[in-house]
């Protein structure tokens, strides 16, 4: 359920959130970082992307590329061989999810702490 923006929000506050919610999703980021060093194929990135179904790698994929950040590339071979590589678009997205990612792994640790001291404080 989307939550409509507050009424002195900026004008154009519900489309920088679709764009947040899209490329902030877990599997979008994921992808993005998979394709951030070189293009792959679709079962590499499915290996990669550890716990993904097929069916929401295609779902993921076809989004970016709708939005311009990723282009899918067919070679005429039998069967067709199809790669998946950032676009410019894309590329400057990696490096900010990357940041974020990053700063997740840091703080790991220090999360786990406090969720596991807040649970047991009921």
């Amino acid at each position: 359920m989307e939550v409509p923006a507050p009424l002195d929000a900026p004008p154009d506050c519900h489309q920088v959130s679709e764009v947040l919610n899209r490329v902030g999703d877990k599997w979008t980021m994921q992808v993005v970082v998979a394709l951030c060093d070189r293009p792959r194929r679709f079962n590499e990135l499915k290996r990669q992307v550890g716990g993904i179904s097929q069916q929401m790698l295609t779902r993921t994929l076809k989004m970016l590329e709708r939005d311009g950040m990723v282009e899918r590339t067919v070679y005429p071979t039998i069967p067709p061989q199809v790669e998946y590589t950032l676009t410019a678009l894309g590329q400057s997205l990696s490096e900010p999810v990357r940041q974020l990612a990053r700063w997740a792994r840091a703080n790991l640790a220090t999360i786990h702490d406090s969720r596991a001291r807040y649970d047991s404080n009921g």
